[in-house]
This record gives C-alpha cells, sequence and structure tokens, in this order.
C-alpha cells in the first residue's frame, strides 16, 4: 500500500477512536494490508478499550513481532498479561521493557507519535506488582527499593506507600499507559494529505483577441507568416474553423464590426441560440449561425481575415556588391550618371606638391550638381555636349572642393591658398581625386562619403531618413556599427547601414 493512503487510513482511524468508535476504528485499520507496529499497538490500545483482552494480547503480539526493540509493547503486552492472570508472562514482558529501556530513566515517544514518557520505575513497579501475585514479596520489596532509586527525588510517596503494602502483603494495582493515548501521524504530513493546487487558477494576462476569456493549453508550434489558427485539440468543439459570410451583416449596436457578404471568418464556438463566436480583421464579433457555410479549404488559405501574426520587418542583409576600379585614362561620362568626372593633367608649381616631384600629377574631379538647362528648341548632339560642358563648367566654379586625408577619417575642405598646399601633401603615387559639391547643399557640413540605397526604407521615427530604392544618400556622420546619419531628397535622419552600399564616390584615394 502507498504510504499516502496507509497515512489517510490512519488518520481517519485516530479520529474515530477519539469520537469513541471503537469498532469503526479497528475497521479501518484492519483494511491495511501490512499495518507497521505502532498501528499494531494503537489496535490493541482500543481492544483494551473495548474491553476484550485477548483481542488486544494477540494486537500487541504482532506489535512485538514487528518491532521487537519497543520497550512500551512489552509494557502494554504485561498489563494484558496481567489481567488475564498470566504472571509469568507478564514477569518476562516487564524485564524485557526493562532491558529495552537500556539504563535510561525514561524513553519520550512524542517524536514517534504517542504522547507518553514510559518511566524506568514505572516498569519496576509492575513487576513488583506481578511478583507480589506470584506470592514472591521478597523479590517485590528488593525490586520497589530498586524503583526508588529510578524514582525522581522527592517524588517517592507512591513508592514508599507501596513498600507498605508489600510488608503487608497487599496486591499492588500495576500501572499502564493512559487511555486514548495512541500513536499519531505526523501533523505536517497529514496536513500534505489533501491535493493543494500551486499553480492556481489560470486566467487570460494578454490575447490579441478583445475580451477573449477562453483558457485552455495548446502545444507550442513554429509561426509563420500569414494568419494563425488554432490547432484542433485547442478548439472548444468540431464545428470551429473557417466559414464565408452568405449575406451582409450588420450589428445592431452602432459600434459594433460590420461583416460584408463573401468574408472569410474563423467560428471559434457556436451556441445552442443560433449565435456563433467568430473573428474577423482581428476582432471578436458575435455572428448568426444562419448566415454562415463552410468554407473550402483552398479558399481559406486565398483570403485569411483570422488572427493576424504580429508584423516581422527584418532588414535585409547587407550586400556585397564588387565595384569595378575605373580606368585612369576615363574621361568622358554618360549624361544620365548623377556625377561627373574629369581627369586633366597638370604640373605641380614649385614648392607647392610635398614631394617636391617634376612629374605629372593626374587630378580626379567628382562633381555632383543639379543643372537647369535652356535649350529652346531640340538641339543636336554636339550642341547638347557644348551646352552641358559650359554648364557643368559654371556649377563647378560655384561648388566646394574637398579632398579626404590619409587616414581616411574626415573630408578636408579647399577653402583657400593654404588648404590648396595640404592638398597636395595627400598624393599617392601621383594621383589624388577631389569631390565637388553644391556649397549650399548639406549647410556647411561636410560629406564622408557617399551610398547607393540597395533597398527602399520607410521611417519609423521622426528621426528617421526615408528613401527610395536607387537613391544617392550623402553621410553626414557614422552613429554606430549599424547606423548612419545621411541627407536624401532634402532631409536628414538617420537609417540602418545594411540598407545601402558605399558608391565609387566614396573612395577619396586611388
Amino acid at each position: 500500500m502507498a504510504y499516502r493512503e496507509l497515512l489517510r487510513r490512519w488518520h481517519e482511524a485516530v479520529r474515530e477512536a477519539d469520537r469513541g468508535h471503537w469498532d469503526a476504528a479497528l475497521d479501518t485499520w484492519s483494511g491495511i494490508a501490512e499495518p507497521p507496529a505502532r498501528i499494531c499497538f494503537n489496535m490493541g490500545c482500543v481492544q483494551l478499550l473495548a474491553g476484550r483482552p485477548e483481542a488486544a494480547l494477540r494486537a500487541f503480539n504482532k506489535t512485538i513481532e514487528k518491532d521487537n526493540s519497543l520497550a512500551v509493547g512489552y509494557f502494554q503486552r504485561g498489563f494484558v498479561h496481567l489481567q488475564l492472570e498470566m504472571y509469568e508472562e507478564a514477569l518476562s514482558d516487564y524485564h524485557m521493557a526493562f532491558s529495552h529501556l537500556r539504563q535510561n530513566p525514561f524513553i519520550d515517544y512524542k517524536q514517534l507519535g504517542l504522547r507518553h514518557i514510559l518511566c524506568a520505575w514505572e516498569v519496576l513497579y509492575n513487576m513488583a506488582a506481578v511478583q507480589c501475585h506470584l506470592q514472591q514479596w521478597q523479590e517485590a520489596r528488593v525490586t520497589l527499593e530498586q524503583a526508588v532509586v529510578w524514582r525522581p527525588e522527592r517524588r517517592t510517596a507512591v513508592l514508599e506507600l507501596a513498600l507498605e503494602r508489600v510488608q503487608d502483603h497487599l496486591f499492588l494495582e500495576p500501572v499502564l499507559v493512559p487511555l486514548g493515548e495512541l500513536f499519531r501521524p505526523r501533523k505536517k504530513e497529514v496536513e500534505q494529505l489533501d491535493s493543494k493546487d500551486f499553480l492556481g487558477k489560470p486566467k487570460v494576462i494578454s490575447s490579441i483577441i478583445p475580451n477573449d476569456e477562453y483558457i485552455g493549453f495548446e502545444p507550442l508550434r513554429p509561426q509563420k507568416q500569414g494568419f494563425y489558427e488554432p490547432s484542433a485539440d485547442a478548439l472548444r468543439d468540431a464545428e470551429s474553423g473557417y466559414q464565408r459570410l452568405l449575406s451582409r451583416y450588420c450589428p445592431r449596436e452602432p459600434a459594433g464590426l460590420q461583416v460584408p457578404a463573401g468574408s472569410l471568418v474563423f467560428v471559434l464556438s457556436r451556441a445552442a441560440d443560433g449565435w456563433a463566436t467568430a473573428i474577423h480583421d482581428g476582432q471578436k464579433l458575435h455572428i448568426p449561425s444562419s448566415l454562415l457555410e463552410p468554407a473550402s479549404r483552398m479558399e481559406k488559405w486565398k483570403n485569411s481575415t483570422g488572427i493576424p501574426l504580429p508584423p516581422a520587418q527584418v532588414p535585409p542583409s547587407c550586400l556585397h556588391v564588387k565595384q569595378k576600379p575605373d580606368a585612369p585614362g576615363e574621361e568622358n561620362a554618360s549624361a544620365s550618371d548623377a556625377g561627373a568626372h574629369v581627369d586633366s593633367k597638370m604640373s605641380p608649381r614649385s614648392g607647392e606638391a610635398a614631394a617636391g616631384t617634376a612629374r605629372p600629377v593626374v587630378l580626379r574631379l567628382r562633381c555632383e550638381c543639379s543643372v537647369v538647362l535652356r535649350a529652346g528648341q531640340a538641339p543636336a548632339l554636339p550642341a547638347l555636349r557644348a551646352l552641358l560642358r559650359d554648364t557643368l563648367a559654371q556649377q563647378a566654379q560655384q561648388g566646394t572642393l574637398s579632398y579626404r586625408l590619409l587616414d581616411g577619417t574626415e573630408l578636408g575642405t579647399v577653402s583657400g591658398q593654404e588648404e590648396l598646399g595640404k592638398v597636395w601633401q595627400q598624393l599617392t603615387d601621383g594621383r589624388l581625386t577631389l569631390c565637388c559639391q553644391d556649397s549650399d547643399s548639406h549647410s556647411g557640413r561636410p560629406v564622408l562619403y557617399q551610398m547607393l540605397a540597395q533597398h527602399s526604407y520607410l521611417a519609423q521615427g521622426p528621426g528617421d531618413l526615408e528613401f527610395s530604392k536607387g537613391d544617392v544618400l550623402d553621410i553626414l556622420s557614422e552613429v554606430n556599427e549599424d547606423w548612419l546619419e545621411g541627407r536624401c531628397n532634402g532631409k536628414t535622419g538617420i537609417f540602418p547601414k545594411c540598407f545601402a552600399t558605399q558608391t565609387s564616390c566614396g573612395a577619396a584615394i586611388l
């Protein structure tokens, strides 16, 4: 038998014995297949209370068989033997009880569940009482004198009275465990018999369904883009699923959700009054069941209007674009390009070049500007080229020249003869790249480099920069490893770095 069941029956029988229901207590204990020694002891004590010493003797015999070191078991059985006038057996039991005290003045059985202290002098007193019935008066007197030694001080009046009775050859009344004192199970274990609800009653904390009160359990399933459909085990009845609306539904409440005819709704449950609880466009509503018809399996995947999943906006990974280096001798550029490239060869003046070399220097000029042309009638190709050349030259005179320092950290602006002298110190193998930009384009803030938008980016906050795929972005600063500050279409803001790649104009040193 499981210990929990044994503990429950043990406790119930003790309660019956406390109420005086001896037979009910004995029946409960008898239902235990292999009762331990303490329960057998209880059965013997209850049999004594019921006035059945023979049955009590059998119970105490089982107690000694289960635990042959239980001194209080020998003590009680000796009392039963004395009642049955089995004096030799009673004297043997009291000798065994005293020997199992192991020279201790007492044994407290409170820890085992019995509120009684078995004292050595009580065992010797009962031993003397048995010796009186055996007409061993001298031995009884010696036993009582020995009991006085084990008796606490100032509490020997009972033994002195017993000595007087022995001298007068009068029998002694034996003592026993007080009636009603039984081995009881531990209170803490009894309190744990009742099942405890450690989790408590579940309740809906958060749900994407308004006013959702459904409580249930469903195994974890991987989410996927689309709409969430509960599994079959989580549904309330077998009629749940996607249904199509036969006609338009207009609720009586002004703030209710109107559902057009032919819409797909997800039915959660159907009530006996003819109304169904459904989900449409992420909202929960009640709709007549007569307006619903089952939707085919293919239709429900074409237009899902159930519970939408949370949006997942993951920026695309950074694309690694291999850029082809421009040829050193390239002098012509297409008219459709965003920038114009002008290569020229010149000899630096004496003292202005840091290296002091007289070999030619190759300058590559990158220009980006807005050009407004008034061509009148549609010009021919030679005339268009001449018009572009004159206009670009005028814009180059009004623009701001800048160059990248050798360490690559920032751009330097050429505003005078002193800065021009620093330009020649940036020569690398006789080559130098200059950037020409509109002086009013960035309100005086230098442009570190330019990037080409590989993906469109929608602003997620008031400080974000919104742009479309293919736009050229002027980088003003690097916020961190993942975000940059830039300018596009006259607006300034921040954007994720992985949405754009650096253009060839960003390489300032060839």
